[in-house]
C-alpha cells in the first residue's frame, strides 16, 4: 500500500519543504490579498493571522493523513515563493491529486510552478508508485487550465456544481488526469521545458 510521507523535493529552481508555522512570514508577504484567492476554497486572505490559520487548516488535514502541503522556495531568492500540496491521498487506490498551488505574482510565469509540478509528479508516479494522480482547477480559471494542458494532462470532464466556495458561489470544477503509462511522455515534456 501507498505510504505518502513528509519529504523534501529539490530541483534547480525549486525546493518543497513541508508546510509548517515557519513559512507563516514568508507565505504572507507573497500571498495576502491576492486575487487567486476568488478562485480557491479557502475564502480571502488578507493577513498574517488568516495566512496562519489557513497553514493550521493545511496541518490539520495532514494530520489526518488526506493532505501533504509544501511550502515552495525560491532557491535563487531563498524566498517562500508559495505553497502546493498531494491531497486527496488514496493509498489503496495508490492515486492522489496535485493541487492547492498558488504562487507570489513575481514567482508566476517562470520555472517555478513547472518544477514543481515535475518533482511532485516524479514523487507521486516514481516513489510512491501511483497509477493516477489528478489535478482540479475551476472552470473560470483559464490560466491554470492552460497550464494543466500544457504539462500534457488529460482533460476528463467537468464536474458542474461541484462545490460551495465561502461566499456562497457554486464552483464547476474541471478535472485533469495522468495515468502511469502516460508519465513517461509527461516527464519527458516537463524536462524539455525545464532544459533538463
Amino acid at each position: 500500500m501507498m505510504e505518502v510521507k513528509p519529504v523534501v523535493l529539490a530541483g534547480r529552481h525549486v525546493r518543497l519543504e513541508p508546510l509548517n508555522d515557519s513559512h507563516v512570514p514568508g507565505l504572507t508577504a507573497v500571498g495576502v490579498g491576492q486575487d487567486f484567492w476568488d478562485l480557491m476554497l479557502y475564502g480571502d486572505i488578507n493577513s498574517e493571522e488568516d495566512m496562519r490559520n489557513w497553514v493550521r487548516d493545511m496541518l490539520s488535514r495532514a494530520e489526518m493523513g488526506t493532505d501533504l502541503p509544501f511550502a515552495v522556495i525560491h532557491l535563487e531568492s531563498g524566498r517562500v515563493a508559495g505553497a502546493t500540496r498531494y491531497l486527496n491521498i488514496e493509498p489503496k487506490g495508490r492515486g492522489l491529486e496535485v493541487g492547492g498551488t498558488w504562487y507570489g505574482i513575481e514567482f508566476r510565469r517562470t520555472a517555478v510552478n513547472t518544477e514543481c509540478k515535475y518533482l511532485l509528479l516524479k514523487h507521486a508516479f516514481e516513489v510512491l508508485k501511483c497509477i493516477r494522480v489528478q489535478l482540479k482547477t475551476d472552470l473560470r480559471n483559464v490560466r491554470s487550465q492552460k497550464a494543466i494542458e500544457r504539462i500534457g494532462a488529460k482533460k476528463e470532464g467537468v464536474l458542474r456544481n461541484h462545490m460551495v466556495l465561502p461566499d456562497g458561489r457554486i464552483r464547476d470544477s474541471v478535472f485533469y488526469g495522468i495515468l502511469d503509462t502516460e508519465w513517461a511522455e509527461v516527464k519527458q515534456r516537463l524536462e524539455g521545458m525545464l532544459g533538463k
